[in-house]
């Protein structure tokens, strides 16, 4: 057997043997340390050694039929002499065994090995699959042990894996790469999984997770594009000395293991439509040989920016190294808005949240959510005799029943549907994100067990005449002060349980009786309305009244309260009766309004009788005198001012005649509107008179 097959198959062999003891590692480790997904690599790392197997048979094989080849060659040149080994034509096709057992199992049974792998690779990413979806509960230990482990086994599968790449340059070593893929595969899962493992030691198991579900779809991915290659190699049609790719040869990994191979294709279509080498320009040799360091340089520069922490004006963040939330000196750092730089990732982590942002919950009821926008509708009027939400939900409310026709057992409580949004903002970001594991869920309990109580002492509507009924109503006027009282308790209870958020907004237009009964609640409610409206109209024209009588209706009550001790103290006949009387005198003498008006118009009135009666009095003492002094002048004076008050406003005329005058003569001394010609020549005849 020559070094040209030798060589290829002491390597399948060596890495047949490797992959079985990293297997066996893998399991063993993952079984020990309780970390599934160690397990889970450990199956992957078998998938390796299934085609290692191959390969090592398929090198054997060949290299037997080379060997088979040289002998014959060289025993064909030996001489002319006849020998049962010298023969040609098909003699010759009958002696070659070697090949003929080559070609055979290269076109029989390498096909059907894939379908092996294909089957195994399939089926054993969906079991995975199914664990991970299952999840696991195992207790963890030991996770740096393991984590060295895993480097130790991607170190030498990398060795390993560059190694039988570098032989696959050789045309006739090729197969040789897809074993190697899957060593590298299997290189890069133990690295990662090393790195996850030592941030579990930290109690950071996101790669840990993330690669529990890597696996598994890695190998339904494998075991697709290994059966749709067996698929696709039905049809290519093959040429006699041309290479034929494995199906079990990953065309996925091969990208990764060799990324040089897609700018020789690359090169390969340019040459073919263009007409010129372009494999042969200095910018192909200089992508070729840089390709590697740039895909490097900017990896490590994306991963380099995960060192940089933007935080928008309307938040805050936290910094989680190595999964403990970072601190100075002992009080919990809250990254402000701006530019942070912290330690690159896994190392630091940064969690953000809106803080400025109000958010809403949805107490009562489940909305119905926009199919456009993904949003919950808003805008719709709420109508008490429509359903409002995809779901609502009903709560106990006190109800009292005075009817004497109320029914013998009867509970007194009635069913309302609360729907109540509440808003909040997070106003303790430490608080809210490490004391408890979910915080919105324990703020939505706090609200349903609050509304829950709240609501079971209150009533849907108070009667605002009875004084002593301190409970509050959920449909009536006490709503804004039922509001206000249940952000108090909702607030203190978040408060107790160390939420750090702060409620801001909370809304009872939302509770309403259930649709089918909506008419006789607006019936009830109604009338109590009318009944409260009555009774505040009522003391609106009290007050007004009293008001304007006294100024003021605390003035008002005080000359309430002392007229009602001075009736009091006069009829039992008290000894501060004049106290009392002074104290009611000296009040309404310093009210307003009304009273001040009032007492003004008697005073004003009493002044006016008095000064009247005595100016009568000096006047009649005066006509005294008068008549003493002369009887008959006082009297005929007082008979003509009586008649000249008398005949003030009368017409007036005078009749002159003398004793046994036969002619009378009437003087009219009424006014004439419109003079006739008579009295016009009468005018004329005075206006002449008058000139001479």
């Amino acid at each position: 057997m020559t070094k040209s097959s030798k060589s290829p198959e002491n390597v399948s062999w060596l890495a047949l043997g490797l992959s079985l003891v990293f297997f066996g590692v893998t399991f063993l480790v993952g079984r020990w340390s309780g970390f599934f997904v160690i397990t889970a690599t450990s199956w992957q790392v078998l998938s390796g050694a299934l085609v290692w197997f191959i390969l090592a048979l398929q090198f054997r094989l060949r290299g037997l039929a080379e060997r088979e080849r040289l002998d014959m060659t060289q025993l064909g040149k030996e001489g002319d002499a006849a020998t049962m080994f010298h023969a040609g034509g098909e003699r010759a096709e009958l002696m070659a065994v070697a090949q003929r057992r080559l070609q055979f199992f290269e076109r029989w049974f390498v096909p059907l090995f894939a379908v092996l792998v294909a089957l195994y690779q399939i089926g054993l990413g969906w079991a995975l699959l199914r664990l991970v979806l299952k999840g696991n509960e195992a207790i963890t230990q030991q996770p740096l042990v393991a984590a060295i482990v895993m480097t130790a086994v991607a170190f030498f599968s990398f060795l390993m894996s560059r190694y039988a790449t570098g032989m696959s340059a050789q045309t006739a070593w090729k197969p040789l790469r897809a074993g190697a893929s899957l060593l590298l595969a299997t290189a890069v899962l133990c690295f990662a999984l090393a790195i996850g493992l030592a941030c579990a030691q930290f109690q950071s198991f996101v790669v840990v997770n993330v690669i529990l579900w890597i696996i598994p779809i890695l190998m339904l991915l494998l075991g697709a594009e290994t059966a749709l290659n067996l698929i696709f190699d039905i049809y290519r049609p093959r040429i006699r000395g041309q290479y034929s790719r494995a199906a079990f040869d990953s065309r996925i990994l091969g990208v990764v293991n060799e990324p040089g191979g897609i700018l020789h294709s690359a090169a390969s279509a340019m040459d073919y439509q263009f007409g010129f080498k372009v494999s042969q320009t200095w910018f192909y040799r200089l992508m070729e040989k840089a390709i590697v360091p740039l895909v490097l340089f900017s990896a490590l520069t994306l991963y380099l920016l995960s060192c940089m922490v933007v935080v928008d004006a309307d938040e805050q963040a936290v910094i989680e190294r190595f999964g403990n939330p970072m601190r100075n000196n002992g009080t919990p750092r809250l990254i402000r808005p701006g530019l942070t730089f912290k330690l690159p990732w896994p190392i630091d982590k940064v969690y953000k949240y809106a803080t400025e942002q109000v958010e809403e919950l949805h107490i009562g009821y489940i909305p119905k959510i926009d199919p456009t926008t993904g949003q919950p509708e808003r805008g719709h009027p709420l109508l008490w005799g429509k359903e409002h939400y995809e779901k609502e939900f009903m709560v106990l409310v006190a109800s009292e029943t005075q009817s004497e026709a109320a029914t013998e057992g009867a509970l007194p409580i009635s069913l309302v549907n609360a729907n109540v949004p509440v808003h909040y903002k997070v106003k303790a970001l430490y608080d809210f994100m490490y004391e408890h594991s979910d915080p919105k869920a324990l703020l939505e309990a706090i609200c349903y067990r609050e509304l829950t109580r709240f609501v079971a002492s209150a009533k849907v509507e108070v009667d605002e005449d009875n004084d002593s009924d301190l409970r509050y109503s959920l449909l009536g006027a006490g709503r804004a002060i039922t509001r206000d009282a249940l952000m108090k308790r909702i607030q203190a209870a978040a408060d107790r349980e160390k939420l750090g958020v702060e409620i801001v907004f909370l809304g009872l237009q939302g509770i309403h009786p259930p649709p089918k009964v909506a008419v006789d609640y607006q019936a009830v409610i109604g009338a109590v309305q009318n009944k409260q409206a009555l009774i505040l109209n009522a003391q609106a024209a009290k007050n007004k009244n009293l008001s304007n009588l006294a100024g003021s209706v605390a003035e008002a009550d005080a000359l309430y309260q002392l007229a009602s001790q001075y009736q009091q103290a006069r009829e039992a006949n008290a000894n501060d009766l004049e106290s009392i009387g002074a104290d009611l005198d000296r009040a309404f003498t310093e009210a307003e309004g009304n009273i001040y008006m009032i007492l003004r118009q008697a005073q004003a009135n009493a002044f006016e009788k008095a000064t009247g009666a005595k100016a009568e009095g000096l006047r009649f003492a005066g006509q005294v005198k008068a008549f003493e002094a002369a009887q008959d002048i006082y009297t005929r004076a007082l008979r003509i001012d009586a008649l000249a008050e008398a005949l003030q406003n009368v017409r007036k005329y005078a009749i002159v005649n003398q004793a046994k005058d036969d002619q009378v003569v009437v003087i009219d001394l009424q006014e004439k509107l419109m003079p006739s010609l008579y009295d016009m020549a009468d005018i004329n005849n005075d206006e002449e008179n008058t000139g001479q």
